[in-house]
């Protein structure tokens, strides 16, 4: 006897235990198959991750190796060479402890697990476990210079070394945006969602949420110090590839994800 079987496209990823239950008259026997991982699949023209382009899904879910600019921006600005390892041993289950260490599976397991088929979900689960405060994810960050304790940002060139000591000791110190942006990455393209680091230089910090970046003057003309707005010289960022259910077609494609942010700031 030959069995197939086939997930649907839009199947919650994750552990599945497969077996098998023959009855017969009294007898009852159930015959375990084992275990499969199931993923996001971008060669799948019904998943929702689906990416057409043969040379898009080896840049963006394939490659391992990549360059993340940082620094202010000029004719050449600095650049760092990346290792997102999405394949080395060890990695896909790391990944998978993420989904099952968030605050959003702790809360209700059941809940969230029936949610795993939406990238939409998956990823902002995956930012904001990145980002240690609140979710007791990844990375600390640290932008105060003073990284007693922990590792600098500037010490890292790649994802992997990061998730190993997060399994096996908790949080990682110490990190920045473009740290963030190399693991969440990583975790990503692990999983099947194309992704890749966007580094946006002069980048405006809006703490207000009005799209402005405010500037108070006295009576005199004189600048005031009272303002939370700022202008960055770099912010890294990730862009996710997949359908937008929940908005509307027109928004299918690269979907910005911080995970700088934490997950009370989506």
């Amino acid at each position: 006897m030959v069995i197939t079987i086939k997930s649907p496209a839009d199947a919650a990823i994750g552990r599945y235990n497969v077996g098998f239950q023959i009855k017969s008259g009294q007898s009852d026997v159930f015959h375990s198959c084992g275990e499969y991982i199931l993923l996001f699949n971008p060669w799948c023209a019904g998943d929702p991750v689906y990416m057409k382009d043969d040379a898009a899904r080896k840049e963006y879910v394939l490659n391992e190796h990549g360059t993340i600019f940082i620094g202010s921006a000029g004719t050449n600005p600095p650049q760092r060479h990346w290792d997102f390892g999405q394949f080395e041993k060890g990695i896909l289950e790391i990944c998978l402890k993420m989904l099952d260490s968030s605050k959003e599976y702790r809360k209700s397991y059941t809940k969230d697990v029936s949610r795993r088929g939406d990238p939409t979900y998956v990823s902002r689960i995956l930012s904001a476990m990145v980002n240690s405060p609140e979710d007791d994810g990844i990375i600390i960050g640290n932008w105060s210079g003073d990284y007693s304790g922990g590792e600098p940002p500037t010490k890292w060139n790649g994802s992997t070394n990061i998730l190993r000591r997060w399994n096996e000791s908790g949080p990682v110190g110490y990190g920045q945006c473009w740290v963030y942006g190399g693991v969440l990455c990583t975790v990503l393209r692990c999983l099947g969602i194309p992704a890749r680091v966007v580094t946006n230089f002069a980048s405006a910090h809006d703490t207000d949420g009005n799209l402005i970046i405010d500037r108070y003057f006295d009576e005199n003309g004189t600048e005031l110090p009272d303002t939370a707005d700022s202008i960055w010289n770099f912010h890294v960022w990730d862009e996710g590839w997949f359908a937008r259910k929940d908005i509307g077609t027109s928004y299918d494609g690269w979907q910005v994800l911080d995970a700088t942010l934490t997950s009370s700031e989506w």
